[in-house]
């Protein structure tokens, strides 16, 4: 199988999937509290594998395309009351997107995915892809992972309608894909509201506020049934919904 990671290829190598009109997909992500059970990590690790998993499957699909490693730090101010948590004003986030994208673009790279894993990144990722793709005049695409494939997780899930924050869905990736980040011997704490919007908001009305406000435990959801072997399924799914998403031409014209 073709190599997709862009930091095991070599400069020549890159020049000649530039050539042939390679998928750019750059990760991004945060490091921040995931409640009593996870690591900091998870949304590296997510992002990060889904980007990959996509990656593998264009491939095998006659689409060439490279993952970029993950821009491992977003928005994450929401959760800075909790410790353990590293985030970035808006304008040093749209800098280093645009940074990467930039560079994309002048190695010859024509089509971006900024592929994001973070909810408090997802306004900002739209907002630079539409920037920078008048910018530079070449197609750059944003989305959530889980916003991209909403329908195709659902029915995966016992105990919520969809990914949120350190939960079943989350906690299930994690177990199938970096286990020794989960402390399982703190699971039947990982509970918490099932939303971030209080009584009476809407989902198109934004407020943000401090998670340590809205969850004590930190998670948003019920990590309680997550298993790996949902996980792995959750992520097989999420990737095949993104990838016959990416495949479609009338997105880049």
């Amino acid at each position: 199988m073709a190599e997709i990671e862009w930091m095991r290829l070599t400069a020549a190598e890159l020049n000649a999937r530039a050539a042939a009109g390679a998928l750019v997909i750059v990760p991004v992500a945060s490091l921040e509290q995931h409640g009593p059970h996870l690591a900091t990590g998870v949304d590296i690790v997510c992002a990060t594998a889904v980007a990959q998993c996509v990656a593998r499957l264009l491939g095998e699909r006659g689409t060439p395309a490279v993952v970029t490693p993950c821009v491992w730090t977003g928005l994450a101010e929401h959760h800075v009351a909790f410790g353990g948590t590293v985030t970035l004003d808006y304008a040093a986030f749209a800098a280093v997107l645009g940074g990467v994208v930039r560079s994309a673009a002048r190695a010859g790279f024509r089509r971006v995915m900024l592929l994001n894993g973070h909810g408090g990144n997802a306004e900002a990722v739209a907002v630079a892809a539409t920037e920078l793709s008048v910018e530079l005049g070449i197609a750059v695409a944003a989305g959530t992972y889980w916003h991209l494939a909403a329908e195709a997780i659902a029915p995966l899930l016992d105990r919520q309608p969809g990914l949120l924050h350190a939960c079943e869905a989350e906690t299930s990736l994690m177990l199938a894909l970096l286990p020794e980040a989960v402390r399982r011997e703190r699971m039947a704490e990982a509970v918490g509201p099932s939303s971030t919007r209080v009584a009476g908001q809407p989902a198109a009305l934004a407020r943000r506020r401090s998670f340590k406000e809205l969850t004590p435990s930190g998670v948003i959801g019920d990590a309680r049934t997550a298993s790996a072997e949902k996980g792995e399924r959750i992520l097989a799914a999420v990737a095949e919904r993104i990838a016959t998403l990416l495949q479609n031409e009338a997105l880049w014209r």
